[in-house]
């Protein structure tokens, strides 16, 4: 299949792009991209691709933007039930600490999802991913977190992995049995602590190593809550350096409301990334940027709780850091489907230009798990997933916001209308019902 006459075609080469390098989108005037299967074959001028493959079954973009599918690369977006009196209670002048302490927040989402069945849980979360794909994510990653127990931390991993299987949004799975202090274990965080590391980490580890449909995948991610409240910087250190020992790739939550070194520790073990980064030191922004692992800013989580500061951005681009943006996706402080509006978030709160923060939205975001050798960008060799938006100018991603400027989606090779909902080898009735 040619994909032709893109007014702009957003090639985003070259691999991870690090500090004042963010931005770099690699724009052909009237592109187009040769998709075999699953893959993309080549990349060029329309008029240079039409006239090599005339035989081509073709798809006119029509002088609108062709660009990487969006990567989320920080989501909870398996859960049961919601909180939206919680949001209530934050809108009347409660702070997210408060409320987690008097068991609302994340304890309240534990509550109903060890209630769930796998089943509901898939169900719960299959028209959240619809949402997301039709709005361009191709790909996000998803974590478990609200279990908090060998058990049902599994039942989600499970979820997950069903869900990545269905299609066709892929997910990149992280366990987050460290994400908030169990009921059960209230006042002894250190107990906890223990268990993940003695029971719970080796338990997933021999799980996921002896399911022969996934054995030969790398190991999920492992997440801590490194917060106030949360697990601490040594509990955090005890928790990652077990994973890391067992072979997990490490990711960090850090430093959303309390600068508690987390990002330095996401550093020096290696981590894929450190994500929020909103309370983040000098010192540790200049730990990142001397290191590969991508700093995650998340615009939607301090906006959902009606804060004023956000992730310190500019400061990370000046050192050299690699930023990428993701949603946070979760049913307490920031559920939004929507990676064009983190984008418009980013541009207004982080200061961001479009450039940059569609950069952060696709090669840097598919760097954030490890899968930028695959997707993020449009270069040969690469898989598939693009998108065709309805307007002429990349620019209106991020100058537009509340709307839906995702015209049709490519994923794999294959063509999904957002607009009709349709796919040319099976009609759907929406565009949300796609392939769930």
């Amino acid at each position: 299949m040619l994909i032709h006459s893109a007014s702009q075609l957003l090639t985003l080469p070259g691999g991870p792009q690090r500090g004042h390098a963010l931005g770099s989108l690699g724009i052909l005037e009237a592109g187009a991209v040769l998709v075999r299967g699953e893959k993309i074959l080549a990349v060029g001028p329309t008029e240079k691709l039409l006239a090599a493959y005339p035989n081509e079954p073709a798809l006119d973009a029509c002088g609108c933007v062709v660009m990487p599918g969006f990567v989320d690369p920080h989501t909870h977006v398996v859960w049961a039930g919601d909180r939206a009196a919680e949001f209530e209670m934050k809108m009347a002048g409660a702070k997210y600490l408060n409320i987690l302490a008097a068991g609302g927040g994340i304890i309240a989402t534990v509550r109903r999802t060890r209630e769930a069945s796998i089943d509901m849980l898939m169900d719960e979360t299959r028209p959240r991913l619809a949402r997301m794909f039709a709005y361009g994510t191709t790909t996000a990653e998803a974590k478990t977190g609200y279990g908090l127990e060998s058990e049902v931390e599994l039942r989600m991993l499970q979820a997950i992995l069903a869900l990545d299987s269905a299609g066709p949004l892929e997910l990149a799975p992280t366990f987050l049995g460290a994400h908030a202090i169990p009921p059960e274990y209230r006042g002894n965080p250190q107990a906890y602590t223990d268990l993940l590391c003695a029971e719970m980490l080796p338990f997933i580890r021999q799980w996921w190593t002896s399911q022969p449909s996934i054995a030969s995948r790398s190991l999920p991610f492992v997440d801590v809550f490194c917060e106030t409240g949360a697990f601490d910087l040594a509990q955090s250190r005890q928790i990652l350096t077990k994973a890391k020992e067992l072979g997990f790739p490490l990711k960090l939550h850090a430093d959303e409301f309390d600068n508690l070194g987390g990002a330095s520790l996401g550093v020096e073990l290696e981590a894929v990334s450190v994500d929020h980064l909103v309370k983040t030191s000098d010192r540790d922004i200049q730990a990142l940027a001397s290191s590969d692992t991508v700093a995650v800013s998340l615009p939607c989580t301090p906006f959902g709780l009606a804060e004023s500061e956000y992730t310190p951005a500019q400061k990370i681009i000046a050192a050299g850091g690699i930023l990428a943006l993701a949603s946070d996706c979760n049913p307490g402080t920031a559920w939004c489907e929507s990676m064009q509006f983190v984008i418009a978030l980013a541009c207004r709160s982080l200061k961001l230009t479009p450039a940059q923060a569609i950069a952060a939205a696709t090669i840097n975001a598919a760097h954030a798990i490890r899968r930028a050798d695959r997707i993020g960008s449009l270069e040969p060799g690469k898989q598939a997933d693009l998108l065709i938006l309805s307007v002429p100018d990349y620019r209106h991603l991020g100058y537009r916001f509340g709307t839906n400027l995702v015209k049709q989606v490519i994923k794999r090779g294959r063509v999904y209308s957002v607009e009709t909902g349709t796919h040319p080898a099976e009609p759907l009735a929406e565009a949300e019902d796609v392939s769930y």
